[in-house]
């Protein structure tokens, strides 16, 4: 059940408050004092949830999942966490004659962007659903002081900003000081045969604190409460006064800064050593720290680590995390006086992994020597855990050295950790239906002809109450209405919306609410950017991290082929459209970033553009600084979802859902979740376009030649002639040599080959959005089909599937 709290009580609790920590009264405290009493008062009834559910969990005796990822992409916390404890009305009525209001407050935080896109995400949606589902979780990561980045665009160029959200999102941490430990680096091993067998020590290391703030988050209208750690680095070692008193200021802070660059920014760029050097460093940071502090507790609480298995869940979320399995490893061993065998046969029924791409250049693999550097004791163990499984192999598969080779975690001077993520795991899951598929007879083929019972698949999910019930209010009164509010805490429920499908004065609400969120964005737009955006055109929208196979630059090809017709006929007869964009690209990528330039080139372009006809026709708007709180906006407006990406690269994606739930029609090829998408709502109430997976790979492998589609076809042609042109006084001709002639291959994502699919079915969606009775149709199809895109149901999956973790009531 929520919390019970009434507005006399909030009200007494925010005034202690504001007492206690500021010195003020409600009545004398600015909007930031009331905002963090706010978040105090909250923060306060979660801790008192938590450890109520921690005793319910202790009580039975529960088994607890661990679920670690380099990154979590949380948003804002305190919307969220109202909502879901059910106290958004007491609240209310608690700021009462203070002038400040609720969504005031929730304006008041910053987003917590410790997340790049979908990966964090995604974690971050795990978290809401396992409390929801009164599961016993934790989730680890780095407490990063600045996040990913702030995205500014100057003159259509992307430049990195630092994102600062501590001062105002702190508040949410409560720091755990008592389950601080020490991460050690460098260093050289050293082996002692003792009485109880040989006991490994790294001498002459260096050594970094690891201190510990969890951040709660609520289910919905249940116990549980999942607890978020976040680790910060700090050096060990006391102030160094002798070199602060002879002036030597630099020296005396030098290992302070050296070990608080570890938290200190999510992705630091890897294009250069010292950024390898520090995201290795950051990476096992977060597993050993997250080890130990699960090693601890387990011992605490059970006292015997032969238990492990039988108490503990740990997943890697992607590789980030893999050096936990030998971590694991060295703890038990050196530690605790575990023999190799035993501490094996505890990991292999400990560990579990989601792979979440098939892209080579996500596979992480880190040189050997640096590997060995700074984690001499780490590679020690990997070594070794390479040496007995190509053994095991090789008793397997005797004579496959091919094989065995592309099996082995060390080969020609690097360490594959998607390799030991699937040596060390007992569970290996893809996350759509389709991309469990290509890993089983793909990247990981020898592994399943090894192991076929240890894959399995869950497709992804999304937080539908934040998605859907806190980001479009009207589209869930209007749900309440017809299907009562079962789904807000089942989503399945939604299928039943299917039923008013027919009913015109539905789908006459669903056309209103479209129009008023549309109307919301372009109000937040024109504030923001100070862009004018015609609510009255078509919204088509990709949102998502900006990367060659998403093909944000397909996208653009289109646009400029619209854009190439209304200059020869600017009377042509066509629906006004927005194409609205919102991406960041990595910090290092030049090819992400150049397409960030061509788009933003291409809208001012045709902002500047002097006839009215033109640019009453066509518009682009691209969005600065994509964020959570950002698309929480963005999603409820869009009508047209753009799921481009090149057939078998895209792992399952979850923006997909988050448009598809807000009534947003998917124009997408046939890949990740956008296959089950199809199945849901049926083929006639979604957009695909395009190769499958299968014609792409038979494609690469006869010679994919891309200047056969540029000879054949004389739009491509024009297209590309504009490229080179230019758009805003800048030529695009490197962008034109791309696709043509690019080295090693040419339009690697082969935006050229689907370019002709992807203009019949824009051409389909145009005649669909001129009835507007079929469109609403088809979103009202979306909503109904969206209920098995929950996270709710993925952790469900989970649970039974790969923990074995029983929900505790």
């Amino acid at each position: 059940m929520a919390t019970a709290t009434t507005s006399k009580e909030l009200k007494e609790a925010i005034n202690g408050k504001l007492s206690r920590y500021f010195g003020v009264s409600l009545a004398e405290a600015t909007k930031e004092q009331i905002y963090k009493a706010v978040v105090m008062t909250v923060r306060d009834i979660l801790l008192e949830k938590r450890n109520a559910f921690h005793y319910k969990t202790k009580a039975a005796k529960g088994k607890r999942v661990y679920y670690l990822c380099m990154e979590v992409l949380l948003g804002r916390s305190l919307k969220n966490n109202v909502y879901n404890l059910g106290i958004g009305d007491a609240l209310t009525g608690a700021l009462g004659a203070t002038g400040v209001t609720l969504d005031e407050l929730y304006e008041s935080e910053p987003d917590a962007g410790l997340g790049n896109g979908g990966l964090g995400r995604l974690a971050a949606c795990f978290m809401d659903a396992l409390a929801t589902g009164n599961y016993p979780a934790m989730g680890y990561s780095i407490r990063y002081e600045y996040g990913l980045f702030k995205q500014k665009i100057v003159d259509g160029w992307q430049t990195e900003l630092p994102d600062v959200w501590l001062p105002g999102g702190e508040v949410w941490l409560t720091q755990r000081s008592d389950m601080t430990v020490r991460v050690k680096f460098d260093g050289k091993v050293e082996e002692k045969w003792t009485e109880n067998g040989m006991k490994a020590s790294l001498e002459n290391c260096t050594e970094v604190e690891a201190i510990p703030y969890d951040m709660m988050i609520s289910g919905k209208d249940s116990d549980a409460v999942s607890v978020l750690r976040l680790w910060a680095a700090k050096s060990v070692r006391n102030f160094d006064m002798n070199s602060f008193s002879e002036g030597d200021y630099m020296r005396c802070m030098q290992e302070d800064n050296e070990a608080e660059l570890i938290s200190k920014v999510l992705y630091p760029s890897d294009n250069h050593s010292e950024g390898k050097s520090l995201r290795l460093k950051q990476q096992y940071f977060l597993v050993s720290a997250t080890l130990q502090n699960i090693v601890n507790e387990h011992v605490r609480r059970y006292g015997d680590l032969h238990t492990l298995p039988d108490k503990a869940a740990i997943h890697i979320n992607d590789t980030h995390p893999a050096l936990c399995i030998p971590e694991l490893m060295r703890i038990l061993m050196d530690e605790h006086g575990f023999g190799w065998d035993e501490a094996w046969d505890i990991v292999k029924k400990t560990v579990a992994y989601t792979n979440h791409t098939v892209m080579s250049e996500a596979l992480e693999k880190w040189n050997e020597d640096l590997i060995e550097r700074r984690l001499p004791r780490i590679y020690a163990i990997i070594k070794e855990i390479n040496q007995r499984f190509c053994a095991e192999m090789w008793n397997k598969f005797t004579g496959d050295w091919d094989k065995i080779e592309r099996m082995s975690i060390l080969s020609h001077g690097v360490v594959r950790m998607a390799n030991l993520s699937v040596v060390g795991s007992k569970s290996v899951n893809g996350v759509s239906a389709l991309h469990s598929e290509i890993i089983k007879n793909s990247i990981f083929k020898d592994f399943h002809d090894a192991y076929p019972d240890m894959f399995t698949n869950v497709t992804n999910g999304i937080a539908h109450r934040r998605w859907l019930c806190q980001s479009n209010v009207e589209l869930t009164e209007l749900l309440k209405e017809c299907i009562g509010d079962g789904f807000i805490k089942d989503a399945s429920v939604l299928s039943r919306f299917k039923d008013f499908a027919n009913d015109k004065t539905v789908l006459m609400k669903m056309s209103e609410i479209k129009r008023l969120k549309k109307e919301q964005l372009c109000s937040y737009i024109l504030s923001d950017m100070g862009i004018k955006v015609d609510p009255d055109s078509l919204f088509d929208v990709q949102a998502k991290r900006l990367h060659e196979y998403k093909r944000q630059l397909l996208n653009a090809m289109h646009i400029i082929r619209i854009y190439n017709a209304l200059k020869e006929d600017p009377d042509l007869e066509m629906q006004p459209k927005t194409f609205i964009f919102a991406a960041k690209a990595a910090p290092g990528y030049y090819m992400a970033k150049r397409i960030i330039k061509l788009i933003c080139s291409l809208s001012e372009d045709l902002r500047k553009n002097p006839n009215a006809k033109i640019r009453n026709k066509l518009s682009v708007v691209y969005l600065e600084n994509y964020s959570v709180t950002m698309a929480e906006r963005l999603m409820p407006a869009s009508e047209i979802s753009e799921q481009i990406s090149t057939a078998g690269k895209e792992a399952s994606g979850t923006g997909n859902m988050k448009f598809m739930i807000n009534g947003a029609i998917t124009v997408g090829t046939l890949d990740g979740a956008n296959v089950e998408m199809k199945e849901q709502v049926g083929d006639d109430n979604i957009f695909i376009f395009g190769m499958t997976a299968r014609e792409v790979e038979d494609m690469w492998k006869h010679g994919y030649d891309a200047t056969a589609f540029y000879n054949n076809n004389p739009v491509l042609q024009s297209v590309i002639a504009s490229l080179k042109a230019g758009f805003n006084g800048e030529s695009f001709a490197d962008m034109a040599n791309y696709l043509l002639t690019g080295s090693p291959v040419a339009d690697p994502y082969m935006c050229m080959a689907d370019f002709n699919s992807y203009l019949d079915i824009h051409k389909k969606a145009d005649e669909v959005y001129a009835d507007k009775e079929k469109w609403n149709k088809m979103a009202v199809y979306n909503v109904a089909g969206s209920g098995y895109f929950s996270a709710d149901r993925s952790i469900k999956e989970y649970a039974e599937k790969i923990w074995d973790l029983k929900s505790i009531r």
